[in-house]
């Protein structure tokens, strides 16, 4: 069941909501509905980590160890 909510939008952010409706055919409802479903969404894709989580100077242990021990993933 849909709950009704008053927000009040800054005239600027109001005036760029009605022209993305009107461009694609939608109402200001929908755009926010959908915006507020992609950014709270609790399933789905999250982001990826991409980098060393620690940086720091120092050399990266080997990509692919040969033999998986600590030693060899931490300090080499």
């Amino acid at each position: 069941m849909p709950v009704r909510t008053t927000v009040d939008i800054p005239a600027p952010l109001h005036d760029e909501l009605r022209r993305r409706a009107e461009s694609s055919g939608t109402s200001i409802r929908a755009l926010i509905v959908r915006a507020l479903e992609e950014a709270y969404a609790s399933t789905g894709k999250r982001n990826q980590v991409t980098g060393p989580l620690v940086k720091g100077k120092g050399n990266l242990g080997p990509r692919f160890p040969v033999d998986e021990t600590p030693h060899d993933l931490i300090l080499s």
